[in-house]
C-alpha cells in the first residue's frame, strides 16, 4: 500500500481533544494518521500498551488480534483485563475497554488467523506475540506489499523492536523542530560566484549544513525570493553558503532566510534480510555490545520455543543450558555482520531464567516507543527506528547475587506472578509495604499510578499471604479538575469525568485495574500553605516521592522537601517527543535544584512596543494588552474599592507609579465606565483606532520611512520593520473580530450582558464618531530599552496626584460595586479571550507586514502551552518505574541507576549515571546538600527554660563547632547579624529562638511546625568565611 498522503482523511480534527498532540505532530501528520488502519496482534501487556497509545493518538481504526484467552498470569501487566475476564478472549475483552479511550477511533477485535487477505486491509501491522516463523511469513508479505511492519517483544527485563517501513519510505519531517528563521544583513559573492549570507549579529542563525532555506523580503537579487529552496553549507554561527548566485544581480538590503523541511527517503530491509544483516540503534553506550548479543539471543529463544513447545521455565538450569547451546549454534552459523566474537553466557542464563517474566514498566517503555513508530509509519512525521532496537533493565536486579531459592520465583496463582518470576516473592512483599507520594495526577501521574498499581507498590498481596501487612499505601494529590484536552493523554479519564477532580478519578481508575491497590487521593497543592497536611510525620513515614508536576516552582519545592526529609525522589518531565528522568538519592546524588535550565529569553520592551518583527512579538504584545485592559485595570479599581489604606500604599510606589495607578482607577470607575453595550463597542472601536492607526501614524511621523540613522544606514532596516496604519473596515473579519471580542470582554468586566449579534454591533459601530488624529511634534518614542527605562523613571507629580484623588468619588458612593477581572483561560472557546488575542496580534502583524498566526498557533505561543503526546509520557513513566525497582531493591551503587533523556522524534536515547552530590568542607568535616546540623532547642535550653535563646544558640556553635555565627536567617527573615545595633542585638540575644523568628518574620508559627530551617554565615577560628550546612532547629 502507498504511504498515506496529505488530506486523505475527511474527518475534521477535534482541536479541543487533540490540541496538545497537534503541537507535536501538526495537522498534516494527524490527517495522514486519520486515514490509517492499524492491526495490533497480541493483547498481553505489551500489546495493550501499544493499543492504548495508538488509540489515544487518533488513527482511522484499530483492530486488536489475539487467539488466546485471558489467564491469571496476564494480570501482571494487562491492565484492561480483570479477574472476571479470565477465560475470555483477550482481543474481545481488550476491545471493549480501549474503545472508551477515544470516540473517534473504532476498535475491532479479531480472533482468526492472520491471512494475507486479512493483512492487506491495513497500513501498519504490529506483532507482539508471534513466533519467528510467523514474523518471517508476515514480513515477506508486508514488505512486498508496502505495508509497514513493526515487531515487538518483551521477556522479563528485556525488550526488542524491529521496524520495516518498506524499501522506499518518505519522512516529511525528520526531527519535528520548528523551522528556524534568520534576518539577513548582507549577501556577498565569493570568487566562485557562490552566495555568502551574513545574518544579523543579534542571534545565531541555528542552521546546520545540509539544511534547505528559502528567502523572502530580500531587496535586490531579483528572483532569489521566488527560487526553490537552496541547500546550505554553514560557515559559522552567523554565516552560510547558498551555492551559485551568479545569475542574480547585487544584494541591496533586508531579507529573511527560513528553513524548509524537505522530504527524505529511507530504505528498509525485510525481516528475513535484517536477521542476517542487522542495523542496530544503540540506546545505552554503557552497553555498546549488548544489541548484537540480544539479536542472537532473541533468535535462540524463538528456536527454543519451537523445539520445546514452551518458554524456558523459571530459573531452570537445564533450560538455560539448552538456550546457551541453541544460541551458540545460531551464532556459529550467523553471517559475518550478525556474528558475535564471544557470547555472554551469563546474559543468556539471566534471559532464560526470567523469559516467562512480565513487568509492566518494561511494557510501558517498549509500548511507548512502538506506538510512536506506528504514528511515524502512518504520518511520515519523525525518523523511524532503523531497524532493530534492543533494551534491557538488568540493573533492576539486586546488586550482588539474587535469592537462590527457586521456589520463591515460581507461580502461585497471584496477579503478580509475572513480576515474581523476575524478582521473587520477597521483593513483592517489599513493594507491598512501601509508602509513596505521587505529586500530580496529569499525564505522567496517570501513567505512574497505572504502573505503580500493576507492580503492587503499596498494594495488598492477595493470595500470596494469609494475613496482609497494612503498612503500604500510595498517596496522590492534584488540585486540578479534568479538562477535555486532558483526555488525549491522561488515559485514566473518560469524557464523563470532565470537570471532576483528577486525583479522585485517577485513584478510582487504578483500583479497577488492581483491586488490591491501597491509594488515597488528595486535592491539595503542594507548597508552604499545605505543610499542615504534609507534615513531618507524613514525610518521615514515606519511602519515596514521585513527581508528576508541570511547573518548575512546585518541582523545586518538592525537591527541597525530599532533601530535608532525606527521601528518594523520582523526577520526570516531557516536552512533545522529548522526555527526561532524574533519580535523586539521599546522601548520594545531586538534587533537582542543583542544576537549572537557563532563563527563558525575554523580548526587549522596545521591540514589543514599537519594533516587532515576528509573530511571537505581536502575540506577547496582545497578551500584555489583554492583561492591561481586562485584568490589571479591574484589579486596581477593586483594590481602591476594598483597601482602606489604598492611598497610603500607592503613595509609597516608586517614580510616577502613584499617578499612573490613580489614573487607572479614575479611568476604570469614572471616565471609561460604560452605561450600556453601545459604550463597550465604542471603547473597542476607539481602542482599535488608537493602537492600529494613531500610534502607527505618530511612529512614522517621528521616524519617516526614508529616515537614515547617524551612520547613514536606513532606520527601518534589519530587525526594524516599517509599519503602516490600518483603516478600520467593519466587513474585514479580523477588524470586526477585534471589536466583537474587546467589547464583550469590556462588558463582562463590568458585569454587563454580552452580545454576539453582528448586525447589532455593526449598527452601534455606524453611530460612533472617530476623532481625526493629528500627529504631534515633540513626542518622544524610545528606540532602545535604555531610553524606555529613562523615560519611565520620572518622579511623581504631587499636584496631579491630589487632583486625581479629588476627582475620584468615595468608595461608599459605588455602593458595593466590584469589577470582574479576566483571568486568561486559553482553552475556553466561549470566553472571547483567545478571540481577542488572535485578532489583536494579527492586526499588529498586519501593521508591520508580519505573517499572521491562526488560532491554533496563537494559542500555543500566547498560552505558553507545553506540547504533549501519550507515547512520550508512557515511555518516561516506564523508565521512572524501573528506577523505582532499584530503590526498593536497596541498590547502593550509583552505576546501577540511570538518569535519562529521550527524543522519540530522532529517535535518540541517552542514559547516564546520576551526578554525585558535590562535597564541601569546613575544618575536617566533609558535607553535601544532604547534610545538616541538628540542634534540639529543648534539650539544650538553660535549666528552668523550655527553649534556647538566640544568644545560647550562637554560644553553642562557638563552643561545640568552633564557628562564629556572623549572620543567621530563617527564610527571608534576618534573625541576627554582626552589624546590628548594640541595643537590638542585646534584646535579640536574650529572646527565645522561636520568638525571634515570629517577631522578625511577622508570622505566627503554626502548631504543625516542630522545627525551623536556619541558614548561617560563619567564620572559623582564623576569622575566615566558611560554608556550613543548614541547621535544623527543633523547638517543639
Amino acid at each position: 500500500m502507498d504511504q498515506v498522503q496529505n488530506g486523505d482523511s475527511q474527518q475534521a480534527i477535534d482541536e479541543g481533544l487533540y490540541s496538545r498532540q497537534l503541537y507535536v505532530l501538526g495537522h498534516d501528520a494527524m490527517k495522514r494518521m486519520g486515514a490509517s488502519n492499524i492491526l495490533i496482534s497480541g493483547m498481553k501487556g505489551l500489546g495493550i500498551e501499544i493499543a492504548k497509545n495508538v488509540i489515544l493518538g487518533g488513527v482511522k481504526a484499530v483492530t486488536l488480534h489475539d487467539e488466546d484467552t485471558a489467564t491469571i498470569e496476564h494480570l501482571s501487566s494487562q491492565y484492561f483485563v480483570s479477574d472476571a475476564d479470565i477465560g475470555k478472549n483477550l482481543a474481545e475483552v481488550s476491545a471493549i475497554q480501549v474503545s472508551e479511550l477515544n470516540p473517534y477511533v473504532p476498535v475491532h477485535p479479531y480472533t482468526g488467523k492472520l491471512t494475507e487477505e486479512f493483512l492487506s486491509q491495513f497500513q501498519v501491522v504490529v506483532l507482539t506475540s508471534s513466533s519467528l516463523a510467523e514474523q518471517l511469513r508476515i514480513s515477506d508479505f508486508t514488505h512486498k506489499s508496502n505495508i509497514y511492519l513493526i515487531v515487538a517483544n518483551t521477556f522479563g527485563l528485556f525488550g526488542q523492536i524491529f521496524c520495516d517501513f518498506s524499501s522506499n519510505f518518505t519522512v516529511y519531517d525528520t526531527n519535528g523542530e520548528n523551522p528556524q528563521s534568520a534576518m539577513i544583513s548582507a549577501i556577498t559573492k565569493n570568487e566562485k560566484g557562490e552566495g555568502i549570507v551574513a545574518c544579523l549579529d543579534e542571534t545565531r542563525h541555528g542552521f546546520e549544513s545540509g539544511d534547505f532555506v528559502k528567502f523572502h523580503e530580500v531587496k535586490g537579487m531579483d528572483g532569489l525570493n521566488d527560487s526553490e529552496p537552496r541547500k546550505i553549507n554553514v560557515l559559522g554561527p552567523y554565516t552560510f553558503n547558498i551555492g551559485d548566485i551568479s545569475q542574480y544581480n547585487n544584494y541591496d538590503r533586508g531579507g529573511i532566510a527560513t528553513q524548509v523541511k524537505m522530504p527524505t527517503t529511507v530504505q528498509f530491509k525485510s525481516l528475513r534480510e535484517s536477521l542476517q544483516s542487522p542495523e542496530f540503534m544503540v540506546t545505552d553506550f554503557a552497553k555498546f555490545d549488548r544489541p548484537g548479543q540480544l539479536h542472537i539471543l532473541f533468535q535462540a529463544l524463538h528456536q527454543f520455543v519451537e523445539e520445546k513447545g514452551h518458554l524456558p521455565q523459571i530459573r531452570n538450569t537445564p533450560d538455560a543450558d539448552a538456550l546457551v547451546a541453541i544460541a551458540t549454534t545460531i551464532n556459529n552459523n550467523a553471517s559475518a555482520e550478525a556474528k558475535q566474537s564471544e557470547l555472554d553466557e551469563k546474559l543468556i542464563r539471566q534471559f532464560s531464567f526470567m523469559a516467562r517474566g512480565d513487568a509492566c514498566p518494561v511494557q510501558a517503555v517498549i509500548g511507548g516507543i512502538v506506538a510512536q513508530e506506528v504514528m511515524k509509519a502512518c504520518s511520515g512525521k519523525f525518523m523511524p527506528i532503523k531497524q532493530y532496537f534492543y533494551f534491557d533493565a538488568l540493573e533492576c536486579l539486586p546488586e550482588g547475587s539474587q535469592d537462590e531459592n527457586v521456589e520463591s520465583y515460581q507461580t502461585s496463582g497471584s496477579r503478580y506472578d509475572g513480576q515474581i518470576a523476575i524478582f521473587g516473592k520477597d521483593f513483592q512483599r517489599k513493594l507491598s509495604s512501601q509508602r509513596w507520594f505521587v505529586v500530580g495526577a496529569g499525564a505522567i501521574g496517570c501513567e505512574l499510578l497505572k504502573n505503580f498499581s500493576m507492580i503492587g507498590l503499596g498494594c495488598k498481596l492477595g493470595n500470596l499471604v494469609e494475613k496482609e501487612d497494612e503498612t503500604g499505601s500510595l498517596v496522590v494529590t492534584d488540585m486540578d479538575v479534568i479538562e477535555k484536552s486532558n483526555l488525549n493523554r491522561q488515559f485514566l479519564f473518560r469524557p464523563h469525568d470532565v470537570q471532576k477532580l483528577k486525583s479522585q478519578c485517577a485513584a478510582d481508575a487504578v483500583k479497577k485495574m488492581n483491586p488490591l491497590a491501597r491509594i488515597v487521593s488528595h486535592e491539595n497543592r503542594v507548597g508552604p500553605e499545605t505543610e499542615n497536611v504534609y507534615t513531618d510525620d507524613f514525610f518521615e513515614n514515606l519511602d519515596g516521592v514521585a513527581n508528576a508536576l508541570d511547573n518548575v516552582q512546585a518541582r523545586i519545592y518538592m525537591d527541597r522537601r525530599c532533601v530535608y526529609y532525606r527521601k528518594p525522589l523520582l523526577e520526570s518531565g516531557t516536552l512533545g517527543t522529548k522526555g527526561n528522568i532524574q533519580v535523586v538519592l539521599p546522601y548520594s546524588t545531586e538534587s533537582y535544584s542543583s542544576s537549572q535550565d537557563p532563563p527563558e529569553k525575554s523580548i526587549p520592551i522596545c521591540t514589543l512596543k514599537n519594533f516587532p518583527n515576528a509573530i511571537e512579538h505581536t502575540l506577547q504584545w496582545a497578551r500584555d494588552e489583554f492583561e492591561g485592559l481586562f485584568r490589571n485595570s479591574a484589579d486596581t479599581a477593586n483594590q481602591y474599592l476594598t483597601d482602606p489604606k489604598f492611598y497610603d500604599r500607592i503613595s509609597k510606589l516608586p517614580g510616577a507609579e502613584p499617578v499612573t495607578t490613580l489614573e487607572a482607577v479614575h479611568n476604570a470607575l469614572l471616565k471609561n465606565r460604560p452605561q450600556n453595550f453601545a459604550d463597550c463597542v465604542q471603547f473597542a472601536r476607539l481602542r482599535f483606532q488608537e493602537l492600529y492607526h494613531n500610534n502607527i501614524k505618530q511612529l512614522l511621523h517621528n521616524f519617516p520611512p526614508d529616515q537614515k540613522n547617524s551612520s547613514g544606514a536606513m532606520f527601518w532596516s534589519g530587525p526594524k520593520r516599517c509599519p503602516h496604519p490600518l483603516v478600520f473596515d467593519p466587513e474585514n473579519t479580523t477588524h470586526f473580530g477585534y471589536v466583537l471580542a474587546a467589547s464583550n470582554l469590556y462588558a463582562t468586566m463590568y458585569g454587563m450582558p454580552t452580545m454576539t449579534n453582528a448586525e447589532e454591533i455593526k449598527k452601534h459601530l455606524g453611530q460612533i464618531t472617530v476623532p481625526e488624529f493629528k500627529t504631534k511634534s515633540g513626542v518622544k518614542i524610545a528606540t532602545t530599552d535604555a531610553e524606555a527605562n529613562q523615560m519611565n523613571s520620572g518622579s511623581m507629580d504631587d499636584t496631579q496626584f491630589e487632583d486625581l484623588k479629588k476627582a475620584i468619588p468615595t468608595v461608599e458612593s459605588f455602593k458595593g460595586f466590584r469589577m470582574l477581572p479576566a483571568d486568561f483561560e486559553k482553552d475556553d472557546d466561549t470566553n472571547f479571550h483567545m478571540d481577542f488575542i488572535v485578532a489583536a496580534s494579527n492586526l499588529r502583524a498586519e501593521n508591520y507586514e508580519i505573517s499572521p498566526a491562526d488560532r491554533h498557533k496563537s494559542k500555543l505561543i500566547a498560552g505558553k502551552i507545553i506540547p504533549a503526546i501519550a507515547t512520550t509520557t508512557a515511555l518516561v513513566a516506564g523508565l521512572v518505574c524501573l528506577e523505582l525497582y532499584k530503590i526498593v531493591q536497596g541498590n547502593k551503587k550509583l552505576e546501577s541507576y540511570k538518569n535519562g533523556f529521550v527524543n522519540l522524534a530522532l529517535p535518540f536515547f541517552a542514559f547516564s549515571e546520576p551526578i554525585t552530590a558535590p562535597k564541601l568542607k569546613y575544618y575536617d568535616i566533609e558535607w553535601s546538600l544532604w547534610d545538616r546540623i541538628d540542634v534540639n532547642g529543648l534539650d539544650l535550653a538553660a535549666p528552668g527554660s523550655d527553649e534556647m535563646t538566640l544568644g545560647q544558640f550562637i554560644d553553642y556553635f562557638q563552643k561545640e563547632h568552633k564557628l562564629e555565627v556572623t549572620m543567621l536567617s530563617q527564610n527571608v527573615a534576618m534573625l541576627y547579624s554582626f552589624f546590628m545595633t548594640p541595643v537590638k542585638r542585646k534584646e535579640r540575644l536574650a529572646t527565645k529562638m522561636s520568638e525571634v523568628v515570629q517577631k522578625v518574620s511577622k508570622r505566627k508559627l503554626q502548631p504543625h511546625e516542630k522545627a525551623l530551617v536556619l541558614e548561617m554565615c560563619c567564620n572559623d577560628v582564623d576569622g575566615e568565611d566558611v560554608e556550613v550546612p543548614y541547621v535544623r532547629y527543633v523547638f517543639r
